[in-house]
């Protein structure tokens, strides 16, 4: 089976930047087999690539290659890591775009990228996706030992991630994510609304806005009524319905979220 390599990258939908990875994994090994997982991160957010990839990377078979771009520090000291998670292979600045998957699955390896043998020369200090990053993965699809990159090491960067806080009757958690329908995505849990009502006894609020019930699907409201539903990774989500929730009420990531409860 040819080997999967994803792509994850702040770069933009036709970006000639993604053309130029993909042309130096595939002069390395023409068999290679390339999934764009998004190129739409917004520029420099590594929180919401780092969400992006715990969401999609363990959806694609074990020995799969993740390549994620998402680098504010390109240039600078910053490393850049291969970590292997879950049977799967990880190539990232490392900056937190693995912080979440580690969290969840400890690495069974970490090396540092040291071992410029597979490494494009000269090196650009403003690409090292193209330079390093993409001929490392090519490599590796070819059956390179990991252990050739360079020394291993002990941790990944982390971020700092806030967590929902239960009180009586109320959960406060934030919107960390918006998708590309413009759909807000909370940190609350399906696990942790489990067993509480949601019917219309459960208020949402969000910012300024608020909703009753927490629904299955969309459909179940009228258009242009914001609706909450548990979404399709287990995460409440706010909606508003034929319309995008983030541009028509203004809100995005960090705006606080509470659930209610009668």
């Amino acid at each position: 089976m040819p080997a999967i390599i994803t792509l994850t990258t702040d770069f933009g939908v036709g970006s000639h930047y993604v053309a130029a990875i993909k042309g130096v994994i595939l002069s390395i090994n023409p068999a290679a087999v390339i999934v764009d997982i998004t190129h739409s991160i917004p520029p420099q957010d590594i929180r919401q690539a780092a969400l992006v990839l715990d969401d999609v990377c363990e959806r694609f078979p074990i020995g799969t290659i993740h390549v994620a771009v998402v680098d504010p520090g390109v240039g600078t000291s910053r490393a850049i890591v291969y970590a292997q998670i879950n049977q799967r292979h990880y190539i990232a600045p490392d900056n937190g775009l693995l912080s979440r998957l580690a969290a969840r699955s400890r690495p069974s390896r970490l090396i540092k990228l040291e071992n410029q043998e597979y490494w494009l020369r000269p090196v650009s200090t403003t690409f090292h996706g193209r330079d390093i990053i993409a001929p490392v993965a090519a490599h590796l699809s070819l059956g390179l030992d990991p252990a050739q990159l360079g020394p291993s090491v002990e941790h990944l960067a982390t971020l700092q991630w806030p967590q929902p806080r239960l009180g009586e009757n109320r959960l406060e958690g934030t919107v960390v994510a918006v998708d590309s329908f413009g759909n807000l995505e909370t940190n609350i849990t399906a696990e942790m609304l489990a067993g509480r009502p949601t019917d219309e006894r459960v208020c949402i609020v969000c910012g300024i806005y608020e909703t009753f019930g927490i629904y299955r699907t969309y459909a179940e409201q009228p258009n242009g009524m914001l609706v909450a539903l548990i979404n399709s990774v287990g995460r409440l989500e706010l909606a508003l319905v034929g319309d995008n929730a983030a541009r028509r009420l203004g809100v995005g990531p960090g705006t606080p979220v509470v659930v209610a409860w009668e």
